[in-house]
């Protein structure tokens, strides 16, 4: 089977779908259900006898698959008037064993055939690949079973592709809330040094209580200050974490571990802004709420880039 060309825009790893292939009265149906999952694993279940083609349907879910938990159900039904047989010794067996009860217990009733139908080993029905007899028939199954499988492929990637479009538009919203909040607090941390300056004044001169102020200390003092208050470099590489999360948001391929990485380099950054923000009038405040904000709306990302194949 071969994989379909790569498309852009993110894939979900959420989706279900379900196929239908039909050949010579026989009949396979697939259904594929996957949900999030750091690597991709596969769960199969078939019918008896298609354990010959299970290497072929796991390398073909890997040709298109990256990541997810993917259930696989399989259901088969075999065409052709003789697929249902009885089995007559087992009926025989069943029989002496009523007969044997009746002369025991002195019972009368006699044994209902649509019941003895229902007993266990009474009707079998052939396995689909362990009776087949050639290798043409097997390779024939195998076949039906690729062509039912790729069609629920295709329809899984388009759900999953369509589930992708819902998170990119989701989290582009996101998105575009820290970087209004990193202007923000990039516009009060341009106020914060003279209000670091000015408040150190104050406190120096209630503490010196009117003795002469040495202007150069002073501005060395809030210089200092200012320095271990600046937050101009984690607002740059804040800045340059939400550009990138955005080109990955637009592009293609497997981009849910790279969004991850990102998303921890952006809670270290908002970590940091909070651990740096002055405690200055109503700058630092408005700084720490904004930061606050960015944190949570980087746990929100988080929640849906979890989703990303």
């Amino acid at each position: 089977m071969k994989a379909t060309p790569a498309l852009t825009g993110i894939i979900s790893m959420t989706g279900f779908a379900q196929a239908r292939a039909e050949r010579d009265g026989s009949s396979v149906r697939i259904n594929l259900r996957s949900v999030n999952h750091r690597f991709l694993d596969l769960h199969l279940r078939m019918p008896d006898g298609f354990e010959v083609f299970e290497s072929r349907i796991r390398q073909a879910i890997r040709n298109r698959l990256r990541r997810g938990h993917v259930d696989v159900n399989i259901y088969f039904e075999a065409g052709g008037t003789g697929a249902i047989e009885v089995n007559h010794d087992m009926v025989e067996s069943y029989m002496k064993a009523v007969e044997q009860l009746r002369e025991k217990f002195g019972m009368k009733t006699e044994p209902n055939l649509f019941e003895l139908f229902r007993l266990p080993g009474v009707v079998a029905t052939p396995g689909p690949a362990s009776d087949l007899r050639t290798e043409e028939e097997q390779e024939s199954l195998g076949q039906q079973v690729e062509a039912c499988l790729e069609q629920a492929l295709n329809k899984l990637e388009a759900m999953r592709r369509s589930e992708g479009q819902a998170l990119t538009v989701e989290m582009q919203g996101i998105l575009g809330q820290i970087a209004a909040r990193t202007s923000e607090i990039e516009t009060l941390a341009e106020r914060v040094r003279p209000a670091i300056a000015r408040r150190l004044a104050e406190r120096l001169e209630e503490l010196l209580k009117g003795m002469q102020l040495d202007p150069i200390r002073l501005a060395q003092e809030a210089a200092m200050i200012a320095e271990r208050s600046d937050v101009s470099e984690e607002l740059a590489r804040l800045r340059s974490h939400v550009e990138q999360f955005g080109k990955l948001l637009a592009g293609a391929g497997e981009a849910g571990k790279k969004l991850d990485f990102l998303l921890q380099e952006m809670q270290r950054e908002a970590n940091t802004l909070l651990s740096k923000t002055p405690g200055v009038e109503s700058e630092g405040l408005a700084i720490t709420g904004l930061a606050l904000e960015v944190k949570s709306d980087i746990e929100k990302l988080r929640e849906q880039a979890q989703n990303v194949e």
